[in-house]
Formats: structure tokens, C-alpha cells, sequence
């Protein structure tokens, strides 16, 4: 994962909503289609904007994801598109940087034939977005953006599950798969991502009926030193740490100091944990878990296979990633709006055919919620000899 994905950048304070007719009848959920809007009819092809990061430190994410919309725009019209015309994409490259991705935004909103955004790529420039999709009332679906503080469900929607959704889900998988009884927790209060994903876990775990024996922060995500919390963590007793952080720091530091100190037990983490920095010993990160949004080993979807077969026969026999399989389904859920919103559907229209759809996909089964998020089945992968592999597939909690 790359640094500005990894460290979930909190979102740009969001403007207010404007603009933005509300149908009487629809209790506040349903958005109304003015006079001048374009629609579907109005032109022989569908046109989809995106706006991914394709260059600067997060470039192979935003072409990761970019990567994904071609496959799924491919397949679509190679059936003969929607409603029998072929999608077409206009790409734009915001570089990573919010002001970028809000020009970018803006001049494709500009362009009435386009009916959706696909993007931003990462937390910070979807942030930046977000009220600018309501303003122009143009639908908008960020695949890997997952900061809790992004304002979604007016006319921005994610893919993705939210930061805090992962802590939920751990907590969940410790008490019914692990049934562990005493857990204990170690997050960086100085970082928005840890300290998030860490409190949502103790919450649902004492929701759980699990025993928090211990609650232990650092204060930041950065730090290299972490023995004296990990020390009580061992002495509580604890049989399952989840520690929220990212890879360069779980992966060097955490994990081997927890086992120094004599800490057998589980040790579970977010998304952050992909790309997990190995040093040392390969037995000593036996144990270790951590939850994602997709595995090419998942043989519980059936889509998942069939995503990959596809993927390689395109790409010269090359895998994707997590980001390709978020980019990938993306286009698919624009795919089921469109075609409920109908052949003469709006923005507004496929807007509110978006609110609130059940969609299936590689990355999982889900139902957006009010604000636009899923609650969606995560993968959990379990380290063994130094590499992750696929251990289950955890539903959303209820």
C-alpha cells in the first residue's frame, strides 16, 4: 500500500450541501432531476469521468484502479454495452494532490455527457471531492477511499469499507472464529487511522462480551519502540492484541517486540498491515492476522476466479491487486444503477438509483448504508511462513 492510502490523510473540512432539489415524497433520500440536466438519451454513448492518481507516491494505486475500470468497461461492451450503447471513459490524473483532484472533478463535471465519476483514489483528494459532487449533482464512486471523516451519501459513494468498519469486524472475528475471552489493544493516538479502526474495536468488543484487559497507546503510528506497552499487554493476560497500524511499523517493530516480551497470542491489524515489512524470524509473525478488502485465494466468491482469468487474458498474464478488483467492481455498480435508473435516466436518477443498492461483487456482497458506505464481508489473511494467505471470509456484523 502506498503512504497516502496507508495513512488514511484526513479529509478536507467539507463544504456545505448546495444546489441540490430534494423530492417531497422521498423523504429526504431521493434527489429531483432539474429541467436542463442531461440524459441518457440525449447521447449514443455513456460517459463515465474518472479521476485516479496516476502519478506522484500513489500512482500505482490510482493505475491499479484504473486498470480495473478498462477490464469492467471492456466486458460490459463487449456485450453489448447499456441499454445497447458502449461506455466510454475520459481519464484525468489528479496527481495525488487535493487541488488537482478539484480541478480535475470540476472540469469533468463541466462536461454534461458525463453521467458519473469513478475516484478519487485515496482518502485526502476524495475528501476534497466530496462536496463538489453534490454541488454538481454528479454521482461519484470512490473505490479505495475508506477515512471515516469523508462525508458520503449525497452524490459520493464508496466501494470500499470504512476505517472504523475494520475494528468492528475484528472484534467479531476474535470472539467467533479465534473465541478468544481477554483482548487488548495498542493504537497511536496521533494518528486518525489508528486510533479510529483501535476505539471501534475495544466498542465492539465489550459489545461482543470480550474482556478488554488492556487498552495501550503509543503517540504516533510512527514509533519504533513499543516494548513497555507490549509488556502489559503479556501481563494482562491477553490472548488476541489487534494493533492498528500500518506495515512499515507492525511489520519491524510491533510484532518481534510483542514476542520478545513473551507475548504468544494473536495479534490481529487493519488493511494497513498489507505489504507487512518481515524481519527476522518468519515463525515469529505465526499468528498474525489482518483483514483486507479481496485475495485471489478467496474461493468463497465465485466471481473472484473468473475477475482474474479475465485480467490476465488482458493484461499479458499479469495479477491485480486489491486496488484493480475496487476499481473493477466500481464500474460494475454503476452498471446496476444505470440500468435501474432506466434509458432515459439523469445524474439525479442514477444518483438515487445508487442510494442504498445491494450489490455483488470480487470484492464482496454488500448494502450501502445512509451515508453511503457498505457493510460489506471482509477477507481475513493469516501469516504463514513469512507470507499472507487466505484464512476466511468474515460477514457483516449485525
Amino acid at each position: 500500500m502506498n503512504n497516502n492510502y496507508c495513512k488514511k490523510l484526513a479529509a478536507l473540512c467539507l463544504t456545505a450541501v448546495m444546489g441540490i432539489g430534494v423530492s417531497a415524497c422521498s423523504g429526504g433520500n431521493m434527489y429531483a432531476t432539474s429541467d436542463s440536466s442531461m440524459r441518457l438519451s440525449d447521447s449514443d454513448v455513456i460517459t463515465l469521468g474518472a479521476v485516479t492518481t496516476n502519478s506522484g507516491s500513489a500512482a500505482a494505486y490510482g493505475e491499479a484502479e484504473l486498470s480495473g475500470f478498462k477490464l469492467a468497461i471492456s466486458e460490459i461492451n463487449a456485450k453489448g454495452g447499456i441499454f445497447g450503447k458502449k461506455i466510454v471513459l475520459k481519464s484525468m490524473d489528479d496527481k495525488g494532490d487535493v487541488l488537482e483532484a478539484s480541478n480535475a472533478f470540476n472540469r469533468l463535471a463541466g462536461e454534461k455527457d458525463v453521467i458519473g465519476i469513478l475516484g478519487p483514489t485515496i482518502s485526502s483528494t476524495t475528501g476534497a471531492v466530496a462536496s463538489l459532487a453534490d454541488q454538481n449533482q454528479l454521482p461519484s464512486i470512490a473505490p479505495a477511499a475508506t477515512s471515516d471523516s469523508i462525508e458520503t451519501g449525497g452524490y459520493l459513494f464508496r466501494t470500499c469499507f470504512k476505517d472504523s468498519y475494520q475494528g468492528e469486524i475484528a472484534a467479531k472475528f476474535a470472539a467467533e472464529d479465534l473465541k478468544v475471552n481477554k483482548v487488548a489493544v495498542l493504537y497511536g493516538t496521533g494518528d486518525p487511522y489508528s486510533s479510529g479502526v483501535g476505539k471501534a474495536f475495544v466498542t465492539a468488543a465489550k459489545k461482543a462480551g470480550l474482556e478488554v484487559v488492556a487498552e495501550e497507546n503509543s503517540s504516533s503510528a510512527d514509533d519504533t519502540e513499543y516494548s513497555s506497552q507490549l509488556q502489559k499487554v503479556q501481563a494482562a493476560g491477553a490472548e488476541f492484541l489487534y494493533a492498528p497500524y500500518y506495515y512499515s511499523a507492525a511489520g519491524p517493530y510491533i510484532i518481534p517486540q510483542a514476542r520478545s516480551v513473551g507475548y504468544e497470542g494473536y495479534i490481529m491489524g487493519p488493511d494497513g498491515y498489507d505489504g507487512l515489512q518481515i524481519t527476522g524470524s518468519k515463525s515469529q509473525y505465526d499468528k498474525v492476522l489482518y483483514t483486507t478488502h479481496y485475495s485471489p485465494d478467496d474461493k468463497s466468491n465465485t466471481k473472484v476466479q473468473k475477475f482474474i482469468e479475465s485480467y490476465k487474458k488482458a493484461n499479458n498474464n499479469a495479477s491485480p491487486n486489491t486496488f484493480t478488483a475496487l476499481g473493477y467492481d466500481s464500474v460494475y455498480m454503476f452498471k446496476q444503477a444505470i440500468e435501474k435508473a432506466g434509458p432515459k435516466a439523469s445524474r439525479a436518477d442514477i444518483r438515487n438509483a445508487i442510494y442504498g443498492m445491494s450489490f455483488s461483487g470480487v470484492t464482496g456482497k454488500f448494502t450501502l448504508d445512509s451515508h453511503g458506505s457498505p457493510k460489506k464481508s471482509v477477507i481475513v489473511l493469516e501469516m504463514k511462513n513469512g507470507k499472507p494467505t487466505y484464512r476466511s471470509t468474515i460477514q457483516p456484523a449485525k
